[in-house]
């Protein structure tokens, strides 16, 4: 059996703002960073890296609270500070120009990274992402907010409980929440750390920037599922595409890893051939 909450053969980590960030980084071309979202890790792209690495150089990284990078000393879990550990952690990297690709909480931090280093980016791709006000929360976020049951799920957090939200955040259709998925889940989130910076997360007050989303200038593609509340990414960024899976769930790159990176590679390589000014 893996032992998920263990370095593997290609994890790499590099120090950004004294966070030790575990990344993992594959392929050869131009560079995408792509992005998980909230109660993950970077094996959430493991498939899509598969079929991107072949044109990409292909960087993934652990979001701090989270996988082998774990907690914040100073616990800072707001989106704008893990955007500046994104951009700090590539430009450690020594990468000056990448696409940047993230899945809910994940598109949420790469859009402000759009925001703040739009020179930077070379395209910018929202799956599923988050950042307009929330009208309702998942039932997991809800019980972190409960005074009385923080303090257990700071010390245990029960796999069945890992388990049903997996099988909530996929589609109708999806297959892929197996005992290998849960035990990954599980084993990252009972790593030293991890349950309480989990916590934090989903405790933290996010700034709202969503009125600033029209001043994204970097190429966009909006890649959803039907079934997930779109917010408002393809209306409100200028010029940006829209692609909607017809049964997906909130977890497309592992639901359906082949059009998610069918639809990426085509967007950016459309972006690499139109020239900027």
């Amino acid at each position: 059996m893996s032992t998920w909450s263990e370095p593997q053969p290609d994890s790499r980590f590099v120090e950004v703002d004294g966070l030790r960030i575990h990344y993992k980084r594959a392929g050869h071309g131009p560079a995408l960073v792509l992005l998980h979202g909230s109660a993950s890790s970077l094996q959430h792209f493991d498939r899509a890296t598969d079929l991107l690495s072949g044109a990409f150089d292909v960087i993934r990284p652990d979001l701090p609270a989270f996988g082998l990078t774990g907690p914040r000393k100073d616990r800072d879990y707001r989106v704008p500070a893990y955007a500046a550990t994104v951009a700090g952690l590539v430009e450690a990297l020594g990468v000056p120009r990448y696409a940047l690709a993230g899945n809910s909480l994940g598109g949420n931090i790469a859009w402000n990274v759009a925001l703040d280093h739009p020179e930077r980016l070379t395209g910018l791709v929202l799956v599923n992402a988050t950042g307009y006000p929330e009208k309702s929360l998942p039932a997991g976020i809800r019980l972190t907010r409960n005074p009385l049951v923080r303090p257990l799920l700071r010390r245990v957090m029960p796999r069945g409980a890992i388990e049903r939200s997996l099988r909530e955040a996929v589609g109708p259709y999806a297959q892929i929440v197996d005992d290998a998925m849960v035990d990954r889940a599980h084993q990252l989130m009972s790593r030293p750390g991890n349950r309480s910076a989990f916590v934090d997360f989903c405790n933290t007050d996010q700034p709202d920037r969503s009125a600033q989303i029209p001043r994204i200038t970097v190429p966009t593609l909006v890649l959803r599922s039907a079934r997930i509340d779109g917010q408002h990414f393809a209306r409100d960024i200028p010029g940006a595409q829209q692609l909607v899976h017809p049964h997906g769930g909130h977890l497309l790159p592992e639901e359906e890893p082949q059009w998610v990176a069918d639809a990426i590679a085509k967007f950016l390589g459309s972006c690499a051939d139109t020239p900027t000014h």
